[in-house]
């Protein structure tokens, strides 16, 4: 509860600041549609803060968003913005969020299920055993760590699942319609399982994972960051975290496997993208290559300590982290964008899809209730959704 209500008072006080305090041109097209331009009431800001859906484990949502929830005008803007084409082919009806709750609830049971069953036979903790470290071969160790940081992460999916799900009952977290006229219940949601078990890049993988956190830290923190705003951003992530050096551990890892992945995507991928074989056998590849880095990466987040993560990446003689220096120093880090689009250049894997997302998510904009400003929040949202 401490880590989501930091979220929410850290991304409402940047909400103000943009709103009130900055002058627009100097906003980016997301802080732009997310900026609150009147002081929330005592009654708003307690409300957004500790409303009993997201109390305990989220997941955060823009303060707009919330707002415009609250005084009933979320489905009236989101359909007028799936209103917006003339050729519209189907009749809006009242949205319910019966299915999109009865499958998340499904998905929690799952978890939970595989959690208090095959995770307790693959402890994490087991890739640090004296004697299997002795006796085991490395595709063995590789193998174990794999599925051990796997079976971990079902406790994740089970929390944020649950917590979509119970805002969803309230009735938040209606976005809208898609193209056959299917209503989407993932204002807010927080993962995609299957893109995160399949994903081939490290970029994927943080896209998929944490989304909700993954904003916000893009917004408070990477968009407002005077120089290196990947490794800022990091370190804000482990310090939003706790106080355990694993964490420190896992970030600042991951900080040197985000920029090696980068700098192979960008180097050596579009090599193999034009066969459609050649690119099947490229994506199974780079599939064991991203979830073996992925759990190299993640081990000192389970375990904490920095004796039992140093005794791991000890065992492995660091062999990821050298790999990943090497591939800094034999690959440049290309630019996708050149002149005045020079900061996107260097933007943390994950942004470039938040910014799609952000774009997606923005709120139902304004906390007044005049026509005119309805106007403008329809307006913003249905030019976001075409991009």
């Amino acid at each position: 509860p401490m880590m989501i209500i930091t979220q929410k008072i850290t991304s409402l006080a940047f909400e103000i600041h943009d709103g009130m305090f900055r002058k627009n041109e100097d906003l980016t097209p997301s802080q732009r549609c997310l900026a609150v331009r009147r002081m929330p009431s005592l009654l708003e800001y307690l409300s957004y803060n500790c409303n009993f859906m997201g109390i305990l484990a989220g997941p955060l949502c823009s303060y707009k968003d919330y707002i415009t929830f609250i005084e009933g005008r979320s489905y009236q803007l989101q359909q007028s913005e799936a209103n917006g084409k003339e050729d519209a082919k189907y009749e809006q009806t009242d949205p319910s969020p019966n299915i999109a709750v009865a499958q998340k609830l499904v998905i929690c049971g799952l978890s939970l299920l595989f959690h208090m069953t095959i995770t307790k036979t693959l402890p994490v903790e087991y890739n640090i055993d004296d004697n299997f470290r002795a006796t085991a071969s490395w595709p063995v160790r590789f193998f174990y760590l794999y599925v051990s940081l796997m079976a971990a992460r079902p406790k994740y999916y089970f929390a944020w699942t649950l917590a979509d799900a119970i805002n969803n009952a309230a009735g938040f977290g209606f976005r809208g319609y898609d193209k056959n006229g299917v209503t989407r219940w993932d204002l807010i949601s927080n993962l995609r399982i299957q893109q995160i078990e399949f994903s081939t890049s490290f970029k994927m993988f943080l896209d998929n994972w944490n989304i909700q956190t993954a904003l916000w830290l893009k917004r408070v923190c990477y968009e407002r960051a005077t120089f290196s705003p990947t490794i800022q951003t990091f370190i804000l992530s482990a310090i939003w975290h706790g106080v355990y050096p694993g964490y420190y551990l896992t970030f600042l890892t991951g900080v040197l496997m985000t920029l090696a992945a980068r700098a192979i995507r960008n180097n050596i991928r579009h090599y193999f993208v034009e066969s459609p074989a050649v690119k099947l056998c490229y994506d199974i590849i780079t599939w064991m290559a991203t979830q073996v880095a992925i759990s190299y990466t993640v081990v000192p987040f389970v375990l904490l300590s920095v004796k039992p993560s140093f005794t791991f990446y000890s065992s492995c003689y660091f062999c990821l982290h050298i790999a990943s220096i090497l591939v800094l120093l034999v690959f440049p880090l290309k630019r996708t964008e050149k002149g005045s689009k020079k900061h996107e250049s260097i933007q943390p894997v994950w942004s470039k899809k938040l910014e799609e997302e952000n774009l997606l998510q923005k709120n139902s904009y304004s906390t007044t209730n005049n026509s005119f400003s309805q106007k403008q929040e329809i307006t913003c949202r249905y030019q976001a959704l075409k991009q």
